[in-house]
């Protein structure tokens, strides 16, 4: 029996925005797995050029942005700076731009990493960027597991 073949695996970036910090993480399409990479300081605006950097290096096929909401689903404060910069991220790198219910993200990450010091797995205390880490490696498993907006953003055409 015949079957189609199978899709290339795609590298996709998350990234969980906020105004202090950003945090990264990356997975592929392939094992549906993701991992937190890093976290950028935005004590001076949001870092175009690191995140220029981490996109030239791994060129992501797709990329996913937490969107921040209250728990009765209606938008936060940050909600509409988190949409311009999903906005942003498509008009620069012409890329498809997913946005994923942020909610309760940074909570279950500082729940795990507890777990982890508890374990032994972490040393040291969790730090704030720790934990947007690793909820941007939530938003991407999310992702993957298919929630998120029905309406994806496209990169802008030329």
């Amino acid at each position: 029996m015949a079957g189609n073949p199978a899709a290339p695996p795609h590298l996709i970036l998350a990234f969980d925005f906020g105004t202090r910090r950003i945090g990264l993480a990356s997975g592929d399409t392939l094992t549906r797995t993701a991992r937190g990479l890093t976290t950028l300081d935005c004590t001076r605006g949001i870092p175009w050029p690191a995140i220029d950097k981490v996109c030239a290096d791994l060129q992501p096929a797709q990329l996913v942005v937490g969107l921040p909401y209250n728990m009765d689903g209606t938008p936060t404060a940050l909600t509409p700076a988190a949409r311009s910069f999903a906005d942003e991220l498509a008009s620069r790198y012409r890329k498809p731009v997913a946005l994923v219910d942020e909610r309760l993200s940074s909570r279950e990450a500082e729940a795990e990493l507890r777990e982890a010091r508890a374990t032994g797995l972490k040393r040291g205390r969790a730090t704030h960027a720790d934990v947007d880490m690793i909820a941007a490696r939530i938003l991407l498993e999310r992702w993957f597991a298919g929630e998120g907006e029905a309406s994806t953003m496209r990169a802008h055409d030329p």
